[in-house]
């Protein structure tokens, strides 16, 4: 099973024709999770072939309209596909409030319930969570209340050894309680350590999801070691003035919140349309953090651990 993140969208505020607003399609434990729903979104989730029938879960990481003008196509085609299972919405809670008239009037028939789950964009928090999969809330410094997201999977269960099973005839019972770390105690009373009956488990995956946001090595504690982040970087160096202005990133700045964080790999994103050539961007941040690769709409990234490489 491949943890996967695929790129529908990574540029800011004004589409081009290379790069729609910022949405993507994150692939964990066999779950689906949205991230941001720009404008288009659906037509690139169309183009790209990406599936939908495990999307349960939209996180929207601020309202700007390049993250979330999307959302009002993708619910009603969701609605005209006679979608039945309830989707849910993170968001800034005053979303509900501007999405709930334009789903009333234009999607007053929905054969399936739309669950907005508010968020507080300003606390580094837990926001979702189940049985295999964890959501924390990245506070970000942007222009309006806005959070990024970290996704973690939960630590699997140990590697049972078949031989093992075999040798001390272990119960079908018993197995799942050693899976979970537990010892096995022989009928004679011997304990038999787990460390001899299991291997380590699978390593989990996290996923950082930061975009928009200004320079912030607050961000350095929730994100340090993930496996993969993704940060904005929507100028270049020769507009630092202008990324402080707005309240973005360079490339060279996101670089950096890598290198800190020693994450295993960066990919930016949120290209300013100014940039039509994105190889600058690269360049500078690779100057700083090599493992780096630029995003493009429709790229599929497959998220490996750390500790496997």
């Amino acid at each position: 099973m491949n943890n996967t993140v695929t790129i529908l969208g990574c540029g800011s505020a004004l589409p081009t024709r290379e790069h729609f607003p910022s949405a993507q399609m994150l692939e964990l434990r066999d779950k689906q999770f949205m991230i941001d729903c720009g404008e288009g979104a659906q037509i690139r989730i169309r183009q790209y072939g990406v599936k939908t029938n495990r999307l349960n879960h939209i996180f929207i990481s601020h309202l700007h309209g390049d993250h979330w003008f999307g959302l009002i196509g993708l619910l009603s085609s969701f609605g005209m596909l006679m979608r039945t299972a309830d989707l849910h919405i993170h968001a800034h809670p005053d979303l509900e409030k501007m999405l709930k008239p334009m789903l009333d009037y234009c999607c007053a028939d929905m054969p399936y319930r739309i669950c907005f789950e508010p968020i507080n964009p300003n606390a580094h928090e837990l926001i979702y969570e189940d049985r295999s999969t964890l959501v924390y809330s990245l506070p970000l410094k942007h222009r309006v209340p806005s959070c990024g997201f970290l996704f973690q999977e939960k630590e699997r269960e140990r590697h049972i050894i078949r031989e093992m099973i075999d040798a001390y005839e272990i119960p079908i019972h018993q197995i799942a309680k050693i899976k979970q770390g537990a010892d096995y105690v022989l009928p004679d009373g011997r304990i038999i350590e787990n460390s001899r009956l299991t291997t380590p488990p699978t390593p989990s995956i996290r996923y950082a999801y930061c975009s928009d946001t200004a320079y912030s090595e607050k961000l350095l504690p929730w994100i340090e070691g993930v496996d993969c982040l993704y940060h904005e970087a929507t100028y270049d160096d020769s507009m630092q003035a202008r990324a402080k202005e707005t309240m973005h990133c360079t490339a060279r700045q996101a670089a950096t919140i890598a290198q800190k964080a020693q994450v295993g790999q960066l990919i930016i994103g949120h290209y300013s349309a100014r940039h039509s050539d994105k190889t600058t961007l690269l360049k500078e941040a690779k100057e700083v953090f090599d493992n780096t690769v630029l995003a493009k709409d429709g790229a599929c990234f497959t998220i490996n651990s750390k500790i496997t490489k």
